[in-house]
């Protein structure tokens, strides 16, 4: 008899895969085509616009990160059991970072939303101590996950690593996961972090697609067979 148990993880993994691409294709477009405030360079000016784009802000930092922080969870606990996680110790360290990379882009969401609450009520009565609390609100948001993609790198780089030792999935999907994962981990460094953070979400989006894909494709594989009791 076969268990449901891990295959109904698998194909929700494969889902919740599909979602951080199509998350990160409504950021690209929500971000940049539709609220450009991160182009504004002038801090009094910014607040003006998150003011002006409360509303859709609040939902693009939602989607593209409170919910998509939530989905990582199912993902990196289905790629745990997928890579071997309790036998191999490198599968285990992914699944680690993986879950703290979770914590910190839902984390980055809710301080966006809140601090763009509590700018936008402080506006209304002084816009300059608004910007300054905004800088201050956008260093963290910044530190924790909004500009800087290194512990979403790493756990990349380790699940690539962990993939091709066991097998699991394409090995090219592997060699992309090298590309997106350095491309994090650069991010770190001031000079780069734009453009690498900029190649690294571009990568990603075909990474987790071509994940979610092979998820869904080959979750029957992983069905552990039960075997039946034997009774007198």
């Amino acid at each position: 008899m076969k268990t449901l148990t891990n295959v109904t993880l698998q194909k929700w993994g494969g889902y919740a895969a599909l979602y951080e691409a199509l998350a990160y294709i409504i950021g690209f477009v929500g971000f940049i085509g539709i609220v450009n405030v991160g182009g504004i360079v002038d801090p009094v000016e910014k607040v003006a616009a998150i003011v002006a784009n409360q509303g859709a802000l609040t939902a693009l930092m939602l989607i593209v990160y409170v919910v998509w922080g939530a989905s990582l969870v199912v993902l990196t606990l289905a790629l745990h059991e997928r890579l071997n996680g309790n036998t191999s110790a490198l599968a285990r360290t992914a699944t680690v970072f993986g879950i703290i990379w979770s914590l910190l882009v839902i984390a980055s969401g809710m301080i966006y939303n809140v601090g763009m609450e509590t700018v936008v009520t402080l506006n209304a009565s002084d816009p300059t101590q608004a910007a300054t609390v905004w800088l201050a609100i956008g260093s963290v948001f910044n530190g924790l996950g909004g500009g800087v993609e290194v512990v979403g790198g790493i756990w990349v780089i380790l699940l690539s690593v962990a993939g091709l030792r066991s097998g699991t999935f394409a090995r090219g999907l592997h060699f992309l996961g090298y590309v997106v994962g350095i491309a994090g981990v650069v991010s770190v460094v001031p000079a780069l972090s734009e453009i690498s953070a900029s190649i690294f979400g571009l990568t990603q989006i075909v990474w987790f697609a071509w994940l979610g894909v092979a998820m869904l494709r080959e979750g029957a594989v992983v069905s552990a067979e039960i075997p039946t009791p034997a009774y007198k």
